[in-house]
């Protein structure tokens, strides 16, 4: 986890054998919540999935509240790391860019699918928050980072403004669908949607703004 921890009420353990018990008790109210849902998460519950006492939960965890936290932050990380992998691997121009951010992205939510509309819904405090904002701001900084090497590729008017909206329009619509999926399911799988979304970004940035084809 990331060295944010302590501002979410919680610290990352030193040894590995500490560690290794917070990722058992991680995985645990993630199974948790994935099979009962948010009210049902419980220490007794997490322990009971985890294989430990409920005092080896309290004492990593003051509460309900904090283990919420450090769901969030396990599954920010993952996701930050790897769009941070995809990103450094990918080869081609802005396409390809854009596809490779956006598979991963899709990835991420999806594996987190279970378990993210209970931690957007409940998760609300001023740490969670900041959580959430740091790491929307790094992700965005990830994508401006690679899409920036490809700017005469865009054929937009403003290149950086443009890329925000493909930015915040491919994140909001994987935040949204990860939250209605189960409610609102669209038949197509996380593969095809990103392929989808990743073309529709692609055709916005390399086509010109609209005075521009008028002409």
């Amino acid at each position: 986890m990331t060295s944010g921890n302590a501002s979410l009420g919680f610290r990352p353990p030193q040894q590995a054998r500490s560690r290794a018990a917070l990722q058992r008790i991680l995985v645990a109210a993630e199974q948790v919540l994935a099979a009962t849902g948010f009210d049902e998460l419980t220490m007794a519950a997490v322990a009971d999935r985890a294989g430990l006492s409920v005092g080896a939960i309290y004492r990593r965890f003051e509460g309900k509240e904090q283990l919420l936290n450090a769901v969030k932050d396990r599954l920010l990380t993952r996701m930050e790391d790897d769009i941070t992998t995809a990103l450094e691997t990918v080869e081609g121009g802005l396409p390809e860019v854009v596809d490779a951010f956006t598979r991963a992205l899709a990835d991420g939510m999806s594996a987190g699918a279970h378990v993210i509309p209970h931690v957007v819904g409940k998760a609300r405090t001023t740490e969670s928050s900041e959580r959430s904002r740091r790491a929307l701001e790094h992700i965005e900084r990830l994508f401006l980072d690679a899409t920036t090497a490809h700017l005469g590729e865009i054929r937009r008017a403003e290149p950086m403004t443009a890329l925000l909206v493909a930015f915040r329009t491919i994140i909001a619509g994987c935040i949204h669908r990860t939250v209605t999926l189960h409610a609102w399911p669209d038949g197509i799988s996380w593969n095809r949607w990103a392929e989808q979304v990743a073309d529709m970004a692609t055709m916005y940035l390399t086509s010109p703004d609209r005075g521009d084809r008028a002409a």
